[in-house]
């Protein structure tokens, strides 16, 4: 599994570079790639208020590439992070890592609902730790846990700044090491996998505040037939501000909400100065 979901990703980044080299030839093809890193940085030096010097940085990637007819669209998206923190003397600590890729067909019938079809692959990039404890503790690793999501249902788009989904889905979990998040603990046996079924909502918003001022966010939320009360939440939020042609600054608010992680919410926030460079 985790060497079909590295050639699915190699396959797609390598087909949408081509696309966005040949673009004359297939017109269909809509293509886009953004490259970056995020900073932020504080030093002391003999400052008598107390603090301490810290270091952070998180470089992303995010891909599209789609192709649209008269007839149907087909969508992809790939998203990749992966960040670190040091604090003073404290070794550095993983704070971004995942890796998430959704590709979606829609058959545009000329109705308000347009009749759709979904794949989403999610997983972390590297070794993710819990830092609560020490020493810290490994808790995952590529794949594992690893998810994959697929579905079917009605898409409403409105432009190009709204659209939303519904649909019947189908999720997978795999595991190797880290089976807390497969396995039923009402059985002897330790599963390294499990399947649910239940109903997907994906909501994406791209407006713009103000000049040089866009707001992103999207909203996937997951309900398990098997258990109605609890739902998966995930929640990104993306405040950007536009300084120059490469220079931004970001504010980024992730709400995660997984049972089968934590009873609690999740939430991650980060403000920084992002450097970043359009591919095409």
């Amino acid at each position: 599994m985790k060497k079909t979901l590295i050639l699915i990703t190699i396959i797609f980044v390598a087909a949408l570079s081509i696309r966005a080299q040949d673009k004359k030839s297939e017109e269909g093809w809509q293509n886009s790639g953004v490259v970056g890193i995020n900073l932020s940085q504080t030093s002391f030096t003999n400052w008598s208020q107390g603090g301490e010097n810290s270091l952070a940085f998180s470089l992303f990637g995010n891909f599209e590439a789609n192709y649209l007819t008269s007839q149907w669209t087909f969508s992809n998206k790939l998203k990749l992070t992966y960040g670190k923190t040091k604090l003073a003397n404290q070794e550095s600590r993983i704070n971004e890592n995942e890796f998430y890729l959704e590709d979606v067909y829609s058959y545009l019938a000329g109705w308000k609902l347009n009749p759709y079809v979904s794949n989403i692959a999610q997983t972390v990039l590297a070794a993710g730790y819990d830092y609560g404890v020490s020493p810290a503790v490994q808790q995952s690793a590529f794949f594992d846990p690893g998810y994959l999501s697929q579905s079917a249902g009605f898409e409403y788009v409105k432009g190009n700044t709204f659209k939303s989904r519904v649909g019947i889905s189908l999720q997978e979990t795999f595991t190797s090491q880290f089976t807390k998040f497969s396995d039923d603990p009402t059985t002897r046996e330790i599963e390294k996998s499990k399947v649910e079924t239940g109903i997907e909502s994906v909501t994406e918003l791209k407006t713009p505040v103000v000049e040089n001022v866009t707001y992103r966010s999207y909203l996937r939320l997951f309900g398990r037939f098997e258990e109605p009360g609890v739902w998966d939440v995930r929640w990104d939020n993306t405040l950007t501000m536009k300084v120059n042609s490469f220079l931004n600054v970001n504010l980024n608010v992730l709400v995660v909400y997984k049972k089968v992680e934590t009873p609690k919410t999740q939430v991650r926030e980060a403000l920084m100065l992002g450097v970043s460079y359009t591919l095409f």
